[in-house]
């Protein structure tokens, strides 16, 4: 399989990551965790798990996932509080009938909310 690397400030390392993965949602997504009841935005995907072993290692084996996925940085809500999670594709599914998502950095990076997904501001695409 044709591979590449990154490097991941997160891992503080290098990534090997397969040169074409499938993220199933895009920047700008509104999405909802399957096991815990939080919901959010996609600011950023990693192709594989690109943060630290020690983050990885933290949770629970039996609810561990797997590496070789996209991951997924969102600006996250729930009942209480705002915050950033990092959140594997097989434990998000997407949440468009939900609204829109309040959380305080939201306007730093997108849009107002149109059609279930906030548009990237103009000027910060990669």
């Amino acid at each position: 399989m044709n591979r590449a690397s990154f490097y991941s400030p997160q891992a503080g390392r290098v990534i090997d990551a397969p040169r074409q993965t499938r993220a199933r949602f895009a920047i700008g997504d509104v999405v909802r965790h399957k096991l815990h009841d939080f919901r959010g935005v996609v600011f950023d995907i990693d192709p594989v798990f690109a943060n630290s072993d020690e983050w990885y290692e933290s949770i629970p084996l039996e609810v561990r996932p797997v590496r070789d996925q996209p991951f997924y940085h969102l600006l996250a809500e729930n009942e209480e509080s705002s915050y950033v999670a990092y959140v594997s594709q097989q434990n998000l599914t997407e949440d468009a009938e939900g609204g829109p998502v309040d959380h305080p950095s939201l306007s730093q990076m997108f849009e107002d909310y149109s059609d279930g997904h906030y548009p990237l501001r103009h000027g910060l695409a990669h």
